[in-house]
């Protein structure tokens, strides 16, 4: 089977459970969901890296990785500092 393929079926269910993990979480759990987005975030710049790393992938692979692990490394540091934003709005005012 082609790598390529391979790697269709891998995005086309990632897109899957995605849709299924983010959609099925109810309003009361958003902070969580945002730790969640953040590992599933992690995850991409792993497989990212991997892509990237590969040789004889070509230049298109590369760049695609290269603007995978920019958007993912947004994501995942953008969500730390919405998750400390919204954990502070629960710590004691100093008077």
């Amino acid at each position: 089977m082609p790598e390529t393929l391979v790697a269709l079926y891998i995005f086309v269910l990632s897109c899957f459970i995605g849709y299924w993990v983010i959609w099925g979480v109810t309003p009361s759990l958003h902070t969580p969901l945002i730790a969640l987005t953040n590992a599933i975030s992690g995850i991409v710049i792993v497989g990212a890296l991997l892509v990237t790393g590969l040789e004889g992938v070509g230049t298109t692979a590369e760049i695609i990785g290269f603007f995978a692990v920019l958007l993912a490394s947004i994501n995942v540091f953008g969500g730390f500092l919405v998750t400390n934003r919204m954990l502070a709005m629960f710590n004691k005012k100093k008077k």
